[in-house]
């Protein structure tokens, strides 16, 4: 190899350069020495763990001090991630880092015990032994009275009634005032002047629509807040969790602290050795590994974590298996009386019929297999069949298709069903917004909603808090005929609920989306579920994303790195030895090569890396760039006007913004067009810089020109659905910063997405079985 290093421009997109599955060394002059060594990567249990960073700001793992440290608390970076959540599909595997690509676990020798895997889809139950035995059986069997009857309830609402044939009380009343009143016997003032607004439909789970500006929810009262601080600083943990404690847990916090000393595992960040810790402070040697009111406070614990993995519910024998690790000594009987206690429910993955098959089968002496015993929190499984209840719903809605001229496939199809699912590239979607046109000159009220701002479509961020979009009417329904949701694989399944239950009766949802991206930063897999479930017409786009960009993604999508014929420089892969030179080609690229060879701006050009953490995450790109792009003092809390950032109001949305002043209301931003006020005390948790953000942060939005950068110390955090997004961000230029040798195109070929374990498909498929052999009763 020549010694002779030639000047910075090798790196310029102009200079050709090989596919991404073969690089080429690289004889240009290197960048600035990586002094500082890598931080940790993750441990080989879990190759795909830091990919999993959501769209929030991030933090330290280690967010809450040891109940017995003086350590202040509070996150030193916005984005709090967990320690020990499941990792799915690998049982009995430990989950050891946050997900964040490059940084480092807690490890050492204070390291706790991590949650092992979840048992996700087609993973079977270890062992013949279930985790409950009488109470279990009493409770699914509640359960199960409870949802038939829910299902009779349903079935008498979809069949055909008489006006007014099945009304009693004061709903009979009411109708018999609007017959007095249609035929002229009695003025309406008699009958409406004091009559309530009701919504049409009763949903137990369903929230009532919030305002067009709704005002923040109420805090702890001071008093509360003192009440809980003194109990706090007696059990030797800071006093700054007071606040959230008190949030957490309500008014009684303090004398439920006092009692239950694990209880403060409810405070976001707190784990189970700092909850420990506070408990032997306040209970002494009363405060053993065998207490169970620290099994069942871990029981919600590790259901809480797996949810911030996408997972709904987790499989019986990865809860017994993570609490042994964390040194409950009967996992077993901790779990049975958790479900005695109502504080988790059980459920038999497929939904009633297997289990009814499982029992008749037993009945019978016929082996029927192990049944998927799953456990969960209530509220992720209220809204998961609330959710089911109102796709089916919607799926049902019409018995004949109306009559909208022909047109595409998605149009007719739209055309004849209230729910349908719609999937394809970023080409593709031009279909949804034909779809939205063509529904408009009808005469249809239509909106079109996506996960980050895109033209002629509102967020559905905004179309929920009734900031954006056609707002609500009397009822508390959205004022449309039909919905279209760009980029659905990002709904996670608390979201979708809300959504699906705001859609009125008679008015149609088109599901859109791309199912090869990274998924929801919340729980479940709302899209992926309702096309497994099959139980609404799927119309697969054909249109193929056009150029070498689109041609690259496309391989990838189906598990090929393929080289393409890029001869306009549209896909270029600069290799790098290390962390220190990925960051000096970075920084190039952005401020000169891309601008010189496309024409594209700087501000235009918009850098993907796997994780914040790491000689080479985004926060030692954003250092770099801002150096080079906006430098300045920082003033307005490490912000500078001109800064480009992120805005995080909520986990899961990322909004790009830029840096436009500050003052004593707090830090503005200008964010797609719209004036932004990030209060002072938010700006630290909810905002950072944004020339380089991590993937699950760009999903959703596009760029003219991307640089994606592969350090040496993110190979484990690649997998296929990570490397689709990230590339397919480019519009018009890719360069690929290359530094991890054959792990980019191992992760394509062999790292799948992580399966998330979740019950929609199986809820949706009951009910639509059910609908199915509804007319032949």
């Amino acid at each position: 190899m020549s010694t002779d290093r030639p000047d910075a421009s090798a790196a310029d997109p102009t200079t050709p350069a090989p596919g991404p599955s073969a690089p080429s060394p690289d004889h240009t002059a290197p960048g600035p020495a990586d002094t500082g060594s890598p931080e940790a990567e993750p441990t080989p249990t879990d190759p795909g763990a830091a990919a999993d960073e959501d769209a929030t700001p991030e933090a330290e793992p280690d967010a809450v001090p040891a109940a017995a440290d003086s350590v202040e608390a509070g996150p030193d970076e916005p984005e709090a991630e967990p320690d020990a959540v499941p990792a799915a599909g690998e049982a009995g595997n430990a989950d050891p880092t946050p997900a964040d690509s490059g940084e480092a676990g807690d490890g050492g020798p204070e390291a706790e015990p991590l949650v092992p895997g979840t048992g996700g889809v087609g993973e079977s139950p270890a062992g013949s032994e279930t985790p409950a035995v009488s109470e279990a059986a009493a409770e699914l069997a509640a359960q199960k009275v409870e949802r038939e009857r829910i299902a009779r309830r349903k079935a008498e609402r979809q069949a055909p009634v008489e006006a007014g044939g099945k009304l009693s009380g004061k709903a009979a009343d009411l109708l018999a005032a609007v017959r007095a009143v249609e035929g002229g016997e009695k003025p309406p003032a008699l009958y409406f002047d004091d009559a309530p607004a009701a919504p049409r439909k009763a949903v137990a789970a369903a929230a009532p629509p919030p305002p067009r500006n709704p005002e923040p929810a109420a805090g702890p009262t001071p008093d509360a807040v003192a009440a809980v601080e003194a109990v706090i600083t007696r059990g030797g943990a800071p006093a700054a969790l007071a606040g959230a404690a008190a949030t957490a847990l309500g008014e009684d916090a303090a004398d439920l602290l006092a009692e239950d000393p694990w209880r403060l595992l409810a405070v976001a960040g707190v784990r189970p050795a700092q909850a420990d810790g506070f408990a032997r402070a306040l209970l002494g040697p009363e405060a053993g590994p065998a207490d169970e009111r620290r099994a069942a406070a871990l029981v919600g614990w590790l259901l809480e974590q797996a949810a911030l993995k996408g997972h709904t519910a987790l499989e019986a024998p990865t809860l017994e298996s993570a609490l042994a690790q964390y040194g409950v000594p009967a996992p077993a009987e901790a779990l049975e009386r958790a479900i005695g206690e109502g504080a988790v429910l059980v459920f038999n993955e497929g939904g009633e019929a297997e289990a009814e098959e499982a029992e008749e089968g037993e009945e019978a002496g016929e082996d029927t297999g192990p049944v998927r015993v799953l456990l969960g929190l209530e509220g992720y499984a209220l809204a998961e069949e609330s959710l089911a209840d109102g796709l089916a719903r919607l799926a049902n809605g019409f018995d004949a298709p109306a009559d909208w001229g022909g047109g595409s496939e998605l149009i007719r199809a739209a055309a004849g069903h209230g729910l349908v699912t719609h999937t394809g590239g970023e080409a593709a979607r031009a279909e949804p917004r034909a779809l939205a046109a063509a529904a408009r000159e009808l005469g249809l009220r239509v909106c079109l909603a996506a996960h980050a701002p895109a033209p002629d479509a509102v967020t559905t961020a905004g179309l929920l808090a009734g900031t954006e979009g056609p707002g609500r009417d009397a009822d508390g329904q959205f004022a449309l005929d039909l919905l279209i949701v760009l980029d659905a694989p990002q709904l996670d399944m608390e979201t979708a609920a809300a959504l699906v239950e705001s859609v009125p009766d008679g008015a149609r949802l088109v599901l859109s989306g791309d199912p090869g991206v990274l998924g929801s930063a919340g729980p479940g897999r709302v899209f992926a579920d309702v096309l497994a479930a099959r139980a609404c017409p799927q119309v697969v786009s054909r249109v193929p994303d056009p150029g070498p960009v689109g041609e690259l993604v496309s391989g990838i999508g189906i598990g090929e790195l393929n080289q393409v014929d890029a001869p306009g420089k549209e896909v270029v892969i600069v290799p790098v030895r290390d962390a220190g030179e990925a960051v000096h080609r970075t920084v190039q690229l952005v401020a000169e090569s891309v601008p010189r060879a496309f024409g594209i701006p700087a501000d235009s050009v918009q850098v993907i890396t796997p994780g914040h953490g790491g000689s080479a995450g985004t926060r030692a790109l954003n250092t770099a760039l801002k150096e080079r792009l906006n430098p300045g003092p920082g003033r307005f809390g490490g912000f500078d006007p001109g800064d480009r950032v992120v805005h995080v109001p909520s986990p899961g949305r990322a909004v790009p913004a830029t840096v436009v002043s500050a003052d004593a209301r707090g830090l503005h931003l200008d964010g797609a067009g719209a004036r932004i006020v990030v209060p002072k005390e938010r700006v630290e948790s909810q905002v950072r810089h944004g020339w380089a953000v991590t993937a699950h942060q760009a999903v959703g939005a596009r760029w003219p020109a991307v640089v994606v950068v592969l350090p040496g110390d993110a190979a484990q955090a690649l997998s296929r659905d990570w490397v689709y997004t990230a590339f397919g961000r480019a519009e018009r230029h890719l360069s690929v910063v290359h530094g991890v040798d054959q792990a980019l195109a191992h992760a394509v070929a062999q790292v799948p997405p992580k399966p998330r374990t979740t019950r929609l498909t199986g809820l949706l498929s009951a009910l639509a079985e059910a609908a199915r052999e509804k007319p032949g009763e």
